[in-house]
């Protein structure tokens, strides 16, 4: 298992990142965004009816909108997504028709943000398990790779965009890496916080059970 906190404390730069877990009779989430151009830095987390968003923390400051304004966790029935762009309202439309995770997400692919090419990453929580999701770009194909883990008492999975700082940025290229989860809530929230990087991070959700928190770096925690 890969300590999280000393993951991340050594890494400028891993994008967006989503974390899903259990600890203890709690499912966990985790999920954070970082910048480093001033359209991506103008960010904050918002929750709303049930429903976490970035927004803009300076709207006279918006260049483009397009892939930095979105809903980044939905619920449906006893489902959770969590994604880092707006498939998350695609797989929230499938699942209220009756479709998969995977039906939603291969109607989507990579964002269009050239040289980069982020990957969209994606989870979906549910009583019993959660899947992980990354499609990111291969040659001129997109990649969809979906992994399924059933909860393990006190041990979770990551996710990021990119695996470290770069021009153009790396996609993340492994498997998700498993992780243990050995703080309960204010502890692990803060020393998550803690661990991204200081110049690059904007804002950090994290929820154990109906307990959560938002960081936000615009506008203070």
């Amino acid at each position: 298992m890969t300590d999280l906190f000393e993951y991340l404390k050594h890494n400028a730069y891993p994008g967006r990142g989503i974390f899903a877990g259990k600890y203890n009779s709690e499912n966990v989430i985790a999920y954070f965004i970082m910048g480093r151009s001033a359209n991506s830095r103008n960010r904050i987390f918002v929750k709303k009816d049930d429903i976490l968003y970035t927004k803009a923390y300076d709207e006279s400051k918006v260049a483009d909108p397009s892939l930095i304004i979105y809903n980044a966790i939905r619920t449906y029935d006893d489902k959770t997504i969590v994604t880092n762009g707006n498939q998350t309202d695609t797989i929230y439309d499938f699942l209220k028709e009756g479709k998969t995770f995977e039906e939603a997400l291969a109607t989507r692919e990579y964002e269009p943000d050239a040289p980069n090419f982020t990957p969209r990453i994606s989870a979906l929580l549910t009583d019993e398990e959660y899947t992980i999701s990354i499609l990111k770009k291969k040659d001129e194909e997109c990649e969809r790779i979906s992994y399924t883990y059933p909860y393990s008492e006190n041990t979770g999975h990551f996710i990021s965009t990119y695996d470290h700082d770069g021009d153009p940025l790396p996609s993340f290229s492994s498997e998700p890496i498993g992780c243990d989860i050995s703080l309960p809530f204010e502890p692990f929230a803060e020393k998550l916080w803690d661990s991204l990087n200081q110049e690059n991070k904007l804002s950090l959700y994290v929820s154990f059970g109906n307990k959560e928190k938002i960081f936000n770096k615009n506008g203070g925690d």
